[in-house]
């Protein structure tokens, strides 16, 4: 670990444990990395992965060999020696985790082609340091990681040879266009810009191979519009109808009102207090 400790910074590593586990007739060692967030656990898994082990069915980011289990959870990845964790062990080791991180996973992986792809060659890429180590051929400073970028690496199979595909996103497609003048000034590098996404292959055995391989990189825009949710008093019918309704309890308001007090007054009238029921105070404002 200590001569790719450039790599474990550029991830996130923060702190990892290991232990031995022994019980039931079997022993084996867990070993716990914890990073700063999910991309830099995928990083890592795609790194610590086996190049001979098989995806596994329990978690998203798993794989295994006949001998062990590596997956990813959240910023968490878990490495097992010697032994295949169940479902009810590992929902238990997952439990015991702290300050687990389970935001989304960079959306550029989705981008990757699957066609031809070689299993388990795909690398995750923030920095120079693991750039420099999975693929050399592209310097650091034309990768332009001071801009805000990241790359998702992998290798293609093909009856020419293999092909290495690095797809870079930027912030911005105007950043992407930028860099993608740089890219193409590498002798041999094949280049194709799809919104911020910058896909690179350098020198392919077959240009018409990496041409399909290119051709397959395609970024979709996921927008979202603030839409404003129409409700019943948008409706021109309902506003009439309530209409009707305010002035129908206006009219037995006024009609109960007027019962009441013609009540009063005949009451008043019958027990002999009619004149002072229709008293009425002058001012004589006109001897003034």
């Amino acid at each position: 670990m200590q001569s790719d400790q450039a790599i474990w910074d550029e991830y996130g590593f923060q702190e990892g444990e290991t232990a031995q586990y022994e019980g039931d007739g079997q022993r084996f060692t867990a070993t716990a990395y914890r990073f700063q967030d999910p991309t830099g656990a995928l990083g890592a898994f795609d790194w610590l992965r086996p190049a001979d082990s098989k995806p596994s069915a329990v978690a998203k980011l798993a794989a295994e060999t006949s001998t062990a289990s590596i997956l990813a959870h959240g910023n968490y990845v878990l490495r097992f020696e010697g032994y295949h964790p169940a479902a009810a062990f590992l929902t238990t080791v997952i439990q015991g985790l702290k300050q687990v991180d389970n935001s989304p996973l960079p959306a550029l992986i989705d981008y990757l082609p699957s066609q031809d792809l070689v299993p388990n060659s795909e690398r995750y890429v923030e920095g120079p340091a693991a750039l420099q180590r999975f693929d050399p051929g592209i310097s650091p400073s034309m990768a332009a990681f001071h801009l805000s970028a990241e790359a998702q690496l992998a290798t293609f199979r093909t009856p020419r040879g293999d092909l290495k595909l690095a797809i870079f996103s930027y912030p911005t497609p105007q950043i992407a266009r930028q860099q993608t003048a740089q890219f193409q000034q590498i002798a041999g590098a094949m280049v194709k810009r799809s919104g911020p996404l910058v896909a690179v292959i350098l020198s392919p055995p077959s240009p018409d191979a990496a041409e399909r391989l290119l051709s397959l990189v395609r970024y979709q825009a996921d927008i979202t519009l603030d839409e404003r949710v129409n409700t019943r008093r948008d409706n021109i019918g309902n506003l009439v109808i309530n209409a009707f309704i305010l002035i129908g309890i206006l009219l037995v308001f006024t009609l109960v009102g007027g019962l009441a007090f013609g009540s009063v007054r005949a009451f008043l009238r019958r027990g002999g207090r009619g004149d002072a029921a229709d008293a009425m105070i002058v001012l004589h404002l006109q001897d003034r």
